[in-house]
């Protein structure tokens, strides 16, 4: 088809230039030889426009051409590269799978290492129980006052290291009795204790005690409460729940809490000089949430170290949480926008939504472990409380029992998937070192101490005062299930 055209093309050029010169030689009167020239320059000028315009064809053509090949190679770049971060994150998926195995792997090594110790102590522990009962020769008994209270050295806690379980009595003897938190100088009527408290708080005599949470079954220290102690003019301690109540009447609950929080976050501070990771659990009042102008005071101080919010958790009874009203809410709000997180204690029941606390800010409930392996709770609660722990952690809040008194508690709790615990059994709420104070020997993790009142209740129940009896005791117990 192209030569055809050509050459009909080329044919029509011809007769054009000859017509050209035809006309002017017959109608112009021009000679024959100037009507040739005159044709055949028609004819060259006819020749160089078509092959300029077949030229300017062509390249069009071409680019065209070119064009689509450009946007062919750019869909093929286009594709390899998808397939190329498809690979990628394919490969992304397997390390990260691998990391996470070996990870679960060395977790696991290290559980079965530490049952291995614990199971070791333990035979030992209840071979020498044995060894004694055998025997018939009881190991004598202690007799002399309660020790006081070891101070706690914070640069030694924070190294995290775990705490030993208590070992087992050799023989049944009677136990000394736990002593108070105030000495035997009387009870004291509201006024007095009103008088006690207002010259607390003016002569700076409010102390906090720590008592730390360990995780189970490592019993490494993860964290520590706050607890609140008042000492009256002859340095007597008195515990919270003596005071709060008439501290929240009296409306002097602010005050207290102002000055926990301000020893709390210089405690806080000092903890993570040596350790990131160790928080502090600090308590606030209903009263306080609830009052404008004691928590505006609040606020403006946790607004000053919000950079501690990660590790300063705010401590709420279950019964403030059920009875908020709008500016408690919104108040809780404000603390929990600014990263904030919040714990629960306090619990007497398990009926618990998850979502809504969750929702709150809710990252802690702590629940006692006598309400947790109480049989009757299966029956008057929507959930069993060895599923409890489960069920808060699909939503991020993580079970924390408290007031464990015993090992055959902790083995209890191990079976209902327990992470943390609290308890004289681990240790009692102490008093703080002072900064650069040698480390000394603490007490026993077993010895009776202190009443843990409102702000951080954990009062041991009679059990952990009474003589052991006869029987074999949670070691035992646990080394069995081993």
């Amino acid at each position: 088809m192209i030569r055809i055209s050509t050459i009909f093309i080329a044919i029509c050029m011809v007769l054009v230039a000859a017509s050209l010169g035809l006309v002017l030689y017959s109608v112009a009167g021009i000679s024959g030889t100037e009507s040739a020239i005159v044709a055949l320059t028609a004819l060259t000028f006819l020749i160089l426009y078509n092959a300029v315009s077949m030229r300017l064809r062509d390249r069009s053509d071409v680019g065209g051409q070119i064009a689509d090949l450009s946007r062919g190679t750019a869909d093929l770049a286009r594709q390899v590269a998808e397939y190329g971060r498809r690979l990628a994150a394919m490969e992304g998926r397997i390390a990260s799978s691998n990391s996470t195995n070996a990870d679960r792997v060395q977790s696991v090594v290290g559980e079965i290492n530490e049952l291995g110790g614990l199971v070791r102590q333990l035979a030992a522990t209840v071979s020498t129980h044995e060894d004694l009962l055998a025997g018939g020769t009881p190991a004598p008994a202690p007799v002399g006052m309660p020790e006081r209270e070891a101070p706690v050295d914070l640069i030694a806690v924070a190294e995290q290291r775990p705490l030993a379980p208590s070992p087992l009595p050799a023989a049944p003897r009677p136990a000394p009795p736990a002593p108070m938190v105030q000495a035997a100088t009387g009870p004291r009527n509201q006024t007095q204790m009103l008088a006690t408290l207002r010259n607390a708080i003016d002569e700076n005599r409010i102390d906090i005690f720590l008592q730390p949470m360990v995780t189970l079954p490592q019993r490494k220290v993860r964290f520590y409460e706050a607890v609140t102690r008042l000492r009256d003019e002859r340095d007597q301690l008195i515990a919270a729940e003596e005071f709060i109540s008439i501290a929240e009447a009296s409306g002097l609950i602010g005050r207290i809490d102002n000055m926990v929080m301000l020893r709390s976050v210089q405690v806080l501070r000092r903890l993570m000089v040596r350790n990131k990771d160790v928080g502090v659990f600090c308590n606030v009042a209903a009263s306080t949430l609830g009052n404008s102008t004691s928590f505006a005071q609040c606020l403006d101080f946790l607004e000053a170290n919000r950079a501690l919010a990660p590790s300063l958790v705010l401590e709420f009874k279950q019964s403030t949480f059920r009875s908020l009203g709008p500016a408690g809410t919104e108040n809780l709000a404000a603390l929990a926008q600014r990263g904030f997180r919040f714990s629960i204690d306090h619990v007497t029941d398990l009926r618990i939504e998850p979502r809504e606390l969750a929702d709150r800010g809710v990252r802690f409930i702590k629940v006692p472990a006598s309400l947790l392996l109480d049989p009757r709770q299966a029956s008057t609660s929507d959930i069993h409380p060895s599923d409890l722990s489960d069920l808060l952690g699909r939503f991020g809040i993580d079970l924390i029992a408290e007031r464990i008194e015993g090992e055959r508690a902790v083995v209890d709790l191990l079976d209902y998937d327990v992470r943390f615990g609290q308890g004289f059994l681990f240790a009692p709420p102490r008093p703080l070192r002072p900064e650069g104070a040698s480390a000394t020997g603490g007490a026993a993790p077993n010895q009776a101490q202190d009443i843990q009142g409102s702000n951080g209740s954990d009062t041991p129940s009679p059990g952990a005062t009474a003589a052991p009896l006869p029987r074999v005791t949670g070691n035992a117990a646990l080394a069995r299930r081993i």
